[in-house]
């Protein structure tokens, strides 16, 4: 079992006597160390909210089991004490615990299938959400948001849910990218049944993670309690489309709990899938963004991971304000005197005359017989 094979046992313990956050035995782990932590829960010998949180399952002792059974399924325990845990943003569910958020508890381990190493995988890492029963204008754009963030080196998480989640997951999986997906149930339990497939790939390429241990069955609950992970191991939260009451406006309110960024992604107004993204738009609570770079700027230094927009050009971006009012005045149809080009212009006819030949040098006018026209972009 290699390093902290002690602290190992003790945490998979804990994960399976009590169910997540479980706050009041996060902090009891915190104040003695898992292993110590470990022997009192199981003589019950804790204080009376911890012997709440495990009165339960305290005599749940599969530890070993579930580790055995996990190595087996090529899944591996990550604890506090290993290197690749993921301290840092996980350091924003203390610090929001400390300002009285409740339900934000850190994770006592995680479990983790697939070669991603976690630590490195939250680098810079974009969350991906939305509705389940997603439409195809959805589904289109979180498959494309996923693809172009992949593409540029930012990982994608997600719940691996149906509709926006299963989207955002191919999309990184298409750029040949990093992606995560975070299950409120055990690795093992094979939902959702459609994405079987999808999990198999990412676990395969990515990681896989769940905070229950293996054969815990998927529970509305366990999936609200799953969104502070996705909120916190990353950088910023995409929601792609929401309704009024979903888990995605739930990881949004939570990642902005946790002082990450919230974006959401505006829909047709008539559409009840984008109302909760409108909601949150116009309530203060997420910026509007259309596109990736878009959201790399608002995410902030992952700005500099994206190419500035590109505004869409023409020919004439390059010409001053007082040529381009010439050339404004100017007409293919017909030519004009250069008394008249300086009354529509507003330029006085000697200025005219110095700026009409530098525009027939850089191709944009023509002089004929009867004054100036404007000259055809060739093609």
């Amino acid at each position: 079992m290699g390093e902290f094979e002690a602290e190992r046992i003790a945490r998979s313990y804990l994960l399976r006597v009590a169910e997540p956050p479980a706050p009041a035995l996060t902090d009891f782990v915190g104040e003695h160390g898992p292993v110590v932590a470990a022997e009192r829960v199981r003589r019950a010998d804790c204080p009376p909210k911890v012997r709440d949180e495990t009165a339960a399952r305290r005599a749940h002792d599969y530890a070993e089991r579930d580790l055995e059974r996990a190595g087996a399924g090529e899944t591996r325990l990550v604890i506090p004490e290993d290197g690749e845990w993921p301290a840092w943003p996980l350091l924003s569910l203390a610090v929001a615990r400390g300002r009285g958020v409740s339900g934000v508890a850190s994770p006592l381990a995680l479990w983790v299938r697939g070669p991603a190493r976690l630590d490195e995988a939250v680098d810079q890492a974009i969350a991906i959400v939305g509705a389940r029963a997603a439409t195809e204008y959805g589904e289109h754009n979180a498959a494309e948001v996923g693809y172009h963030l992949a593409s540029r080196g930012i990982p994608v998480f997600s719940g691996a849910a149906y509709g926006i989640d299963g989207a955002a997951h191919r999309g990184a999986l298409s750029a040949s990218g990093t992606t995560v997906a975070l299950l409120g149930c055990g690795i093992d339990a094979g939902y959702p049944a459609q994405h079987a497939t999808l999990l198999r790939t990412i676990g395969q390429t990515g990681a896989v993670v769940s905070e229950y241990p293996p054969g815990t069955p998927p529970a509305r609950h366990r999936f609200l309690v799953r969104n502070r992970l996705i909120a916190a191991l990353t950088e910023g939260t995409v929601v792609i489309e929401a309704g009024r009451r979903s888990g995605a406006r739930n990881t949004a309110g939570t990642a902005g709990a946790l002082g990450k960024v919230v974006m959401a992604m505006p829909g047709p107004v008539s559409s009840g899938m984008s109302a909760g993204c409108h909601a949150l738009i116009r309530e203060g609570e997420a910026t509007l963004v259309t596109s990736v770079d878009e959201i790399l700027e608002t995410a902030g230094r992952l700005g500099q991971q994206g190419e500035e927009p590109r505004k869409p050009s023409r020919r004439t971006d390059r010409l001053g304000p007082e040529a381009l009012r010439v050339h404004d005045a100017l007409s293919e149809r017909s030519a004009k005197p250069e008394e008249r080009i300086a009354a529509e212009s507003g330029i006085p006819v000697e200025r005219i005359r110095s700026l009409l030949p530098e525009l027939e040098l850089d191709g944009f006018a023509e002089r004929g017989d009867a004054g100036w026209r404007r000259r055809t972009a060739k093609t």
